[in-house]
Order: C-alpha cells, then structure tokens, then sequence
C-alpha cells in the first residue's frame, strides 16, 4: 500500500472505528509506529482534526467527515454483487434499501469506472436457487425476527423437525430469545436461546411458522458475540460409502453438508460422512441408486435395505 492509499486508509479507520492507537494502525498497515507518526503528521498538516489523547491514542474531532471517495472497478462490483445478493435474500424493506444503494452508487460512479463496472458485471451471475415456499416464509419471518433481534424482544413460534427413523415431523411450540441471524448452507437460521430447552440453539426460518413478537424483553449474555459463535459439533456418527467410478465425479460435484472426506480407489470413491443419526443420510444414499453402497454402519446398510424393499413392492 503507498502512502496515499494508507493515509485515506487511515481516515477511514478513524471515522469507523473511533479510537486508534499507533501501534494498532502498524498492525493493520503492516508498517512501522514511527510511519504512522509521520501520516498522523501528514494528515494534520492538510487539514484533517486528528486529536491525540495519551495512552488513549488517535481520534478524528467530533463532527469531521470524509468527504464522499471513489471507487474503483473491482471495489464496485463487490458493492454491486453485496447488493444483489441482499435483493434476493433479505427481506423486502431491505431489499428496498439494497435498490436505492446500488442506484446511489450507480449515479457517482465516473463514466469510465461505470462502463469497466458493467463489463465486470455482465460476467459474473448471482444464482438464487431454492426460490420456493420455504424461501417465502424465511422472508417473511426475516424482518420480524430482525427487529425483534434489535428491539431484544423474545418471539413465539411453530417449529417443524424432522426425526429420522420417526414418522412425519415433529412439532412444538418454542418461547425464545433471538440473539442473531447467520445464513448458511443457502438458508438463514436463528440463534437464540430457546425457554423449554433451557439452551442456545439454532432454527431454521423455513421450518418456522406463526411466528409472534412477544412483550418480553431479554438481555444479551455478555459473553455473548454472534461473529465468534460456533454451535458444538455433535455430529459424531461415522458413516462410510463407496461410490462406483461412473458417477464419483457427479458425487463430489454435489457434495453433501455431512461429507468429511472424498478418497479415489479403483474401486471407486471412499467418501466418508458424519452425521447425528444414519438415518440423515438414507435419502441421499437411495438416491444415487445402486451406484452407492453403503459399507458401514449395519444399521444404515439395514435401513437401506428396508426402503429398497418398500420401493419394490410399490413396483
């Protein structure tokens, strides 16, 4: 990064973040404590209010900011993409706000970033897929549980599950309180702590329904942050399969949320799952027809079994 790079990168950082110590910016800058000194320097003597406070460190006066910077081709694409993938996956006063964005950047664009920008564009395609009821209704209950996230009010609502091995979904009624929303695996999900489980856990929006804002208030745990979080593996049920050579590259093509590990033999692919129960993986496995075995465990290779029974009866 050359020193004008670094010296708007540094206004920017104050504006942001509030307070910077010297050594911190050498940190991100990857550059010496005696060459921020000088930027500091730098940027006073052009009219930036830097104020120093010791052992605090740097601040921006309050009131100051960044006249508007420009962007470059590769900086508005990003822009571009972030805004269309808010368009599709968020709710609809987000989406809203994701059009007007990318209109106001549009507009400041210069002619010549503007037309390298679309040109960027034209090769790169956002592909929404899963546009279903269940995209509907986590639409429906994003904005919801978005405010109610920041208004630190506790929500009610219908939860559906699957239970391998049982017959139909399972349903209960869950009292919790939203503590933050991640979008994985192509779907959003909630953090929260859930009343009857007396836990944090993780729900699906598309599982959810009647959703309802309740009176309760909560407080957020102080130990609590959601960019740290990572839910507990319990994943611990080893299942491994052998797939014929005709098809191992459709199988690593497609993957699966459970496959740990993909190994090429002459016999064909080892792929190799874990999983909460077998039984998460039966339709998958049927799926791939008698192109996928099963080699363990017995009680999925029983499983199998049984649907290939059913299924031939049925035929």
């Amino acid at each position: 990064m050359n020193k004008t790079d670094r010296l708007l990168a540094i206004v920017l950082e104050l504006q942001r973040k509030g307070v910077l110590r010297a050594e911190d910016m050498a940190a991100k800058f990857e550059t010496s404590t005696r060459t921020i000194y000088r930027d500091i320097q730098a940027l006073s003597e052009a009219g930036v209010p830097i104020v120093g406070a010791p052992g605090l460190g740097y601040s921006l006066m309050e009131g100051y900011f960044l006249p508007p910077v420009s962007f470059t081709a590769g900086e508005a694409v990003a822009l571009m993409i972030g805004t269309d993938f808010v368009e599709h996956k968020f709710d609809s006063d987000y989406r809203t706000k994701a059009q007007s964005a990318r209109e106001k950047i549009e507009a400041i664009l210069p002619e010549s970033v503007s037309q390298e920008t679309n040109r960027v564009r034209t090769t790169i395609r956002l592909l929404v897929t899963g546009e279903t009821y269940n995209s509907g209704r986590e639409k429906e209950g994003l904005e919801a549980l978005r405010r109610a996230i920041l208004d630190k009010r506790k929500v009610r609502f219908h939860y559906s599950k699957n239970i391998p091995g049982a017959d139909g979904n399972r349903h209960s009624v869950r009292d919790v309180a939203p503590y933050g929303l991640v979008f994985a695996q192509g779907s959003w999900i909630l953090v929260a702590y859930c009343d009857l489980r007396q836990e944090l856990r993780h729900f699906r929006l598309s599982r959810m329904s009647d959703l309802t804002l309740l009176e309760d208030s909560f407080t957020f745990p102080t130990d609590f942050n959601l960019q740290d979080h990572k839910p507990a593996d319990d994943r611990r049920v080893l299942v491994r399969v052998q797939v014929h050579p005709d098809i191992a590259d459709k199988v690593k093509g497609a993957g699966s949320f459970f496959m740990t590990q993909m190994e090429d033999h002459e016999e064909g692919l080892m792929a190799t799952f874990h999983v909460r129960q077998p039984e998460e993986l039966l339709h998958w496995v049927l799926g791939w027809g008698a192109d996928v075995v099963v080699l363990e465990p017995e009680s999925l290779r029983n499983r199998v079994r049984e649907e290939a029974a059913k299924m031939l009866k049925g035929y």
